[in-house]
């Protein structure tokens, strides 16, 4: 339904390239040369400009792109409201997710959601938190699912899922031996901690802090972009790390890693859904729907 003009418009606006739109669009780049082309001689302006090798927004392509977005958001509404007078859902739904969140939570989900709703198509972007909230805040996706809340005003924060995040080593670990430990053992500690960004880092400092002990109090061995990363290194090291109970059922069932508790200090957090602040509506109230009933966790 979306004028086809402006979506090759916004794909190159968003890529900033035309053979990667071209790509995308399933479509020769002499073709999106040609939608581009048209579109400029429309509204006799130049939507882009080219410096060397490089394709940067001009001034009206960028005000051009904020109304695309606005007029693509509006098609999707329509869309959706008017198929369900048949009780058909259809579309594209962007969706941006942390790291843990992508690989041990959502996939089985979106397998059931699809399974029931075939003809919404939902394309996955994963990255650590601040990452899909800047994707949000982008408009390069319609619905974040994150580790956490932080304070930006712009969005809207709903609660999905409750997590807790705890102490584990690997089973030839001499610590393995342990039950319990104090807080202030920490500091003692070798640790593998996830990179700055990370949700489960900022959750881990908060409650860090309220018992008097810093980041910078920690032995940080190294910093880790992954939760596999992290659950492969402590099979090899006789270091320990903070990770979500969801990533490690296998691991724990199977007696490759295992908790330390930590005395009087449970670290629970919620996972959370993040839409533009507004009114929710369309397939991502749709997908959160789903994704709240059919959890089970």
């Amino acid at each position: 339904m979306f004028d086809f003009r402006l979506k090759v418009f916004h794909t190159v606006a968003r890529r900033l390239n035309f053979t990667k739109a071209a790509e995308e669009l399933l479509i020769s780049q002499p073709a999106v040369t040609k939608h581009i082309k048209e579109l400029e001689s429309q509204f006799n302006l130049a939507l882009f400009d080219r410096r060397g090798n490089k394709v940067i927004l001009s001034r009206a392509g960028e005000v051009l792109l904020k109304h695309t977005e606005n007029i693509q958001e509006i098609y999707r509404q329509i869309e959706f409201d008017l198929n369900q007078f048949n009780e058909a859902f259809k579309g594209v739904l962007h969706v941006g997710s942390s790291t843990s969140i992508t690989q041990y939570i959502l996939p089985p989900l979106l397998a059931r959601f699809h399974a029931m709703h075939q003809d919404v198509k939902v394309e996955l972007f994963s990255g650590n938190s601040e990452q899909i909230e800047m994707a949000l805040l982008n408009k390069s996706i319609e619905l974040g699912v994150v580790e956490g809340k932080s304070k930006r005003r712009e969005i809207h924060y709903s609660p999905f899922l409750k997590d807790e995040i705890v102490l584990v080593c690997g089973s030839k670990n001499p610590m393995s031996t342990k039950e319990e430990i104090r807080p202030e053992n920490l500091k003692n500690i070798p640790l593998l901690l996830r990179e700055p960004g990370s949700g489960t880092l900022e959750v881990i400092a908060d409650a860090l802090k309220q018992k008097g002990i810093r980041l910078g109090d920690l032995k940080i061995e190294m910093q880790l972009g992954s939760t596999e990363a992290i659950k492969s290194y402590l099979q090899h090291s006789d270091c320990m790390a903070f990770v979500s109970l969801h990533a490690i059922f296998k691991e724990l069932k199977s007696g490759v890693l295992k908790i330390i508790e930590i005395k009087k200090l449970p670290i629970h957090r919620q996972f959370y859904f993040i839409t533009p602040q507004g009114p929710e509506g369309g397939l991502s109230l749709l997908l959160m729907n789903f994704l709240r009933r059919n959890h089970n966790f």
